[in-house]
């Protein structure tokens, strides 16, 4: 027998396991699971689960039979929910999350695999590179920030919460030790459930391996149809309240000091706006968890033309100028995107008809 092929090598080593949770997602679901297929690493297990979806979805990923692949369907609970009843069905080393309109790059697990050669430790999660698109991935732009660097759990999540950054889901890969030691994804969480999660990943790990080359896409799309979005959500609020909440915990476990308080308030005051004033109990809330880290909360800004209008139409409705116009800004170009983005796609089909039609009437 020959030498073992070195994608074959990883997955008999390194089974792993793609989790896509899903809903509602018919037009994406198909790019995010051939965005697997293509990986270098062939995913010794791919599991769909559709949360209840009333689109199509489940007729979409019905359609992707092979030995690696399930699609369960379940009643709608949430992304949590669903991520966790496909964790439990799956037996992989390391787990991939991915969302349903999230694409990797073809050599994102392999390379994440790479960077573990001769490294004996299933506590070590593995970071990369992502970056928003709308459509067309060609025109991503990776931005490098300071979470982009091997770090350790208390290093990195003074960075995210000092410098109000965030890595999207999909970019880690987290061994099954490292998984079953940071406990399930917080199902009653109705906003912030992954900011939460791998808070707790990070807590169980030794620390972060950052490899470049592991990329991943993170498609926008509108504010409404996201789950991070707040907007006027009374369950969200108090959701993402418990998660900061969490978050200050979590960070003040691994060092409580004047740094971490610091970070710890600089967090809080990036997320004041989303209850003032509406919420004064979680303003007053808030104000109080701050009081004990020894700072205080300013008043939101408002950008200068919201601001002329808060003393005439009041906080309120000047905050919620300001979100709806922020929304409508990107909209255009989103739309734009979208558009040329169908326009390729058919005329790359039309491409071997009309090559063929050419010769014809050659002959």
């Amino acid at each position: 027998m020959g030498p073992v092929p070195r994608a074959a090598e990883a997955r008999m080593t390194d089974p792993v396991a793609v989790v896509i949770p899903t809903y509602n997602h018919s037009r994406f679901l198909a790019d995010a699971i051939a965005s697997v297929e293509r990986q270098t690493v062939p995913a010794a297990e791919i599991i769909v689960v559709d949360d209840g979806s009333t689109d199509g979805t489940l007729e979409i990923a019905s359609r992707f039979t092979s030995r690696e692949f399930a699609v369960v369907s379940i009643e709608n609970r949430g992304a949590a929910a669903a991520r966790n009843h496909a964790l439990q069905l799956s037996k992989g080393d390391y787990i991939q999350w991915l969302d349903a309109d999230d694409l990797l790059a073809p050599n994102k697990i392999q390379s994440q695999l790479d960077a573990l050669r001769g490294v004996d430790d299933p506590r070590i999660l593995l970071s990369g590179t992502w970056s928003y698109f709308n459509y067309r991935t060609r025109y991503a732009k990776f931005v490098p920030n300071s979470l982009w660097n091997d770090l350790s759990p208390v290093e990195w999540l003074l960075r995210k919460m000092s410098e109000n950054l965030h890595m999207q889901t999909a970019i880690w890969l987290t061994s099954r030790e490292l998984t079953e030691a940071a406990g399930p994804w917080n199902s009653q969480l109705q906003s912030d459930d992954d900011g939460e999660y791998f808070c707790r990943v990070l807590l169980a790990s030794k620390g972060t391996r950052f490899v470049p080359e592991a990329k991943v896409f993170y498609r926008r799309t509108p504010s409404l149809n996201r789950v991070s979005y707040i907007g006027d959500s009374d369950g969200k609020k108090d959701s993402m309240v418990v998660s900061m909440k969490l978050h200050v915990h979590y960070l003040r476990s691994l060092e409580d000091s004047d740094r971490v308080r610091k970070a710890c308030c600089a967090y809080l005051q990036t997320w004041f706006h989303n209850f003032y004033p509406e919420r004064p109990d979680l303003v007053a809330e808030l104000q109080s968890i701050a009081a004990e880290l020894h700072g205080h909360l300013e008043e939101p800004r408002l950008g200068w033309k919201y601001a002329l209008m808060k003393p005439i139409f009041g906080w309120k409705s000047a905050k919620r100028a300001q979100r709806v116009f922020s929304q409508m800004r990107s909209a255009p170009m989103m739309c734009l995107d979208k558009w040329m983005y169908r326009f390729e796609k058919r005329r790359s089909k039309m491409g071997p008809v009309a090559e063929t039609m050419n010769r014809s009437s050659k002959n």
